[in-house]
């Protein structure tokens, strides 16, 4: 096994341990962590893919996302109120008008990708 490869299998298991912290911990994303960990996968090692791909945890938070690009309009606010906590504090915090300007884009431009470029599912 090349170094390369198993670089990527250490990146896949340590994104796949934090998207497992994810799921207890509100504030960190569970579905973006697991998508970089499936990425890595495919890089490193075949059978790692494979077998993230039948944990359970995947099957519920990613599986959909990476295979028709929807997510339920549950789990699209939750993502999107926690990403908006997440911003709020250093956009109150911090009192450079160039980075609250950036902050505002960067909110505006979720919520449009959240709005027009992932689809909504029934549950």
């Amino acid at each position: 096994m090349r170094l390369i490869n198993i670089l990527f299998i250490i990146l896949g298991l340590i994104f796949t341990g934090i998207a497992m912290i994810g799921i207890i911990v509100p504030v960190l994303p569970t579905t973006p962590f697991l998508i970089i960990s499936s990425c890595c996968f495919v890089r490193g090692s075949e059978r790692f893919n494979v077998w993230l791909k039948d944990t359970k945890v995947y099957k519920d938070y990613a599986e959909d996302f990476v295979r028709d690009r929807s997510m339920t309009f549950k789990r699209k606010v939750k993502l999107m109120f926690i990403s908006d906590a997440m911003l709020a504090f250093p956009l109150i915090k911090l009192d450079s008008i160039n980075i609250r300007l950036f902050i505002i884009a960067v909110i505006a431009l979720k919520y449009w990708y959240f709005i027009f470029m992932i689809k909504t599912k029934k549950e």
